[in-house]
């Protein structure tokens, strides 16, 4: 099992930037892909970026295409997305989520970004 941890979240004005990271411990040997997903108030929870483990790999989700960049540390298990231009709509809580070689998830508890106007 691979356990998550996310931070980075908070308040930020319209056309901000936040930076969220979410490291892994446990059977991170196994990895196979992360991902950043988000949920708003109401919604369906949404896919943002993900990225391969063993390739680097790297999509986007349609709402953070040229303005969301997902990244590694591959060192230290970690997954980073840099967020610009934010936007009100983008007010969510993220989630880090894990998937290993062996069809294992695992979620992380979430990180509250809010985007003021």
């Amino acid at each position: 099992q691979v356990q998550l941890a996310e931070s980075g979240g908070g308040l930020v004005q319209s056309g901000g930037s936040l930076r969220l990271s979410c490291a892994a411990s446990g059977s991170t040997f196994s990895l196979y892909d992360m991902a950043w997903y988000r949920q708003a108030p109401g919604k369906e929870r949404e896919f943002v970026a993900g990225i391969r483990w063993n390739t680097g790999n790297i999509r986007y989700g349609y709402s953070a295409k040229d303005r969301f960049t997902i990244s590694r540390d591959g060192a230290e298990t970690t997954i980073f997305l840099q967020m610009n231009s934010l936007q009100t709509e983008d007010t969510a809580t993220y989630y880090c989520e894990a998937e290993t070689k062996y069809d294992e998830e695992s979620w992380g508890q979430g990180t509250q970004v809010t985007v003021s106007s």
